[in-house]
Parts: structure tokens; C-alpha cells; sequence
């Protein structure tokens, strides 16, 4: 069984942070011109396409065995449900305020972190957690219920997402990374392309809009979501999901830039406050690790100065 390392997990999952919404502002992109189930579809078709040839060529294990299979099976179901909702909402929301509403997210998996996999909650993380949730309802927008249902799509993003990440956890430490993102893209292509085979004109699954540069916008983001998610899957190989729920907070900040630079979507200034409190958790916990991953563990000689 490998050692956590709490900090080179954290680092993963800054990388996460930054790939994830750039997927989301191109998702949102498209939006207009495309349905959210070709954007799913082709998003994993891509990962599939990406991912095997590389599984193949470093003889990567491909996973096996009822266990392993069930898990990703349900992980991949988690992770078409979150997406397609995700994306459903950018149709609707600004960028930020969706990555906002979607951030009861790490404080969820936090919980669920100790109630299921029986993991570590002091009060500095539950401390970082509270500060950076406070965060994020301060960048919520107080008008955003006036957009009706579609506000209520990045919670259930939130709650797919806690189930999807405790599943990921409970076999990282024994899959290779690259190898389940391509069986789990194979499958969720098996999922969906029946769906779409049997029902071509339903519009959530309508493959109009897909060609030309659509069609290279929809690879790019199954790129950017596959490279996403491969630094999220490492980073659970490393550090354990309540280490890592505080760090995801800083998701919402890159958003906010993303979002500024693409759509012009500038946060006001409670926003901005909240963005500020929001890295500051994230930054605490950050230095907090890495200070408490370079002490001695028991029987061990401390570093050298």
C-alpha cells in the first residue's frame, strides 16, 4: 500500500483546479449550439480516444475483477449525472456563480470523508472548511434564485460529486489513473451511445451542432476534462479526500478569472471579498500540510536543517 503525501496531493489538486473550469467556460461555449448529452458523449469518447493508446503503450494494467469493475462502473454513472448537470447549468448561470452554488461540495465530502472511510477530521481542516464555505457564500450572487430551476443544477453537481470522489478514493491506491479514466470513458460511451442510437432526434442527446470547430471545441474540452481528472484521481492517491476538500475551494477563484476573461462576468464586490476569504482557507491549509509533512514521523530522524 503506498504512503499518502499530503502535499504533492494538494498540488495535484490545484491543477485540478485551474484545468476543471476551463473545461466549464468552453462547455459553456457550446452550450448554445450544442446539446448537453453530444457534449457528454463526445467529452468521454475523447477520454477514451486519448487515454487507451497511452494505457497500451506503457502496458499499463488494465482493471479487472468484479470490485474494481463495479466501482467504475458506478464511479463513471456519478460522473456522466455531475457533468451533464454542470454543464446544463453553465447554460443558465454565470460561470462563477455556478462553481459557487456547486461548492457545498468539499464540505459535504468532508463529512462524508469521516462518516464512510472513517478518515481524519481535526478542527484545523474543519476550521479551513467553514472559512472557505463562508467564502463561497459570499460569492454566491443574492439575485441568483432569481434564475429559477436551473439554480438548483450545481447542487445535485455537488452531491454527484461527493459520491463520485469517495468512489475514486476507495480505489485509487489500486488502479493506475490513466487506465480507469479509459475504461471509464468506454463505458460511458457504452451507456450513452445506445441511448443516442435508439433515440437520434431527442434533443438531449441531438448530435446537431457537432462539426467543424464545434467538433474541435468538444476535443479540446474532453482534453482539458480528461487531464483534469486524471490530476484529481492522483491527487486521491496521495492525500486523503478530507486533506483535499478545503483545496477545491480554490476552484471558484480560477473560475472567477476564467469567466472574466472569456464572458466578462466580473464578480461585485461582496464576491470579491468572498474570493479573497476563500484563497486565504485555501492557502492556510496548504502551508499547514507541508509543514506537518516535513516533521519526523515516530522512529524517524528529523530532516536535516
Amino acid at each position: 500500500m503506498q504512503a499518502d503525501r499530503p502535499f504533492l496531493g494538494m498540488l495535484l489538486m490545484v491543477g485540478f483546479c485551474i484545468l476543471a473550469p476551463m473545461g466549464d467556460a468552453i462547455a459553456k461555449l457550446l452550450g448554445s449550439v450544442m446539446s448537453v448529452g453530444a457534449m457528454v458523449m463526445i467529452r468521454f469518447g475523447a477520454q477514451a480516444l486519448f487515454l487507451f493508446p497511452l494505457a497500451l503503450m506503457f502496458r499499463l494494467p488494465i482493471p479487472a475483477g468484479r470490485r474494481l469493475l463495479s466501482l467504475i462502473a458506478v464511479r463513471t454513472v456519478l460522473h456522466i449525472a455531475g457533468i451533464a448537470m454542470m454543464f446544463s447549468a453553465l447554460k443558465y448561470l454565470p460561470l462563477a456563480d455556478a462553481l459557487a452554488i456547486a461548492f457545498v461540495m468539499p464540505f459535504l465530502m468532508l463529512l462524508a470523508g469521516w462518516l464512510f472511510l472513517g478518515e481524519e477530521v481535526g478542527p484545523h481542516r474543519l476550521g479551513a472548511c467553514a472559512v472557505g464555505f463562508a467564502g463561497t457564500l459570499l460569492v454566491i450572487q443574492p439575485n441568483f434564485a432569481a434564475v429559477g430551476w436551473p439554480a438548483l443544477l450545481p447542487l445535485g453537481v455537488a452531491v454527484t460529486f461527493v459520491g463520485f470522489m469517495l468512489v475514486t478514493r476507495m480505489m485509487a491506491k489500486d488502479v493506475d489513473p490513466v487506465s480507469m479514466q479509459a475504461v471509464s470513458g468506454a463505458m460511458a460511451l457504452a451507456v450513452l451511445g445506445p441511448v443516442a442510437l435508439v433515440f437520434p432526434d431527442w434533443p438531449p442527446l441531438s448530435l446537431a451542432g457537432v462539426g467543424g470547430a464545434g467538433l474541435g471545441m468538444v476535443l479540446a474540452l474532453g482534453l482539458i476534462g480528461t487531464l483534469a481528472h486524471l490530476l484529481m484521481t492522483w491527487s486521491l492517491r496521495f492525500a486523503p479526500s478530507a486533506t483535499l476538500a478545503p483545496m477545491q475551494y480554490l476552484e471558484i477563484p480560477f473560475g472567477t478569472l476564467i469567466g472574466w476573461l472569456i464572458f466578462r462576468d466580473l464578480p461585485n464586490g461582496l464576491a470579491a471579498l468572498g474570493i479573497s476569504v476563500t484563497i486565504g482557507a485555501g492557502l492556510y491549509i496548504i502551508a499547514r500540510e507541508r509543514r506537518l509533512s516535513r516533521q519526523p514521523q515516530p522512529g524517524q530522524a528529523p530532516p536535516a536543517a
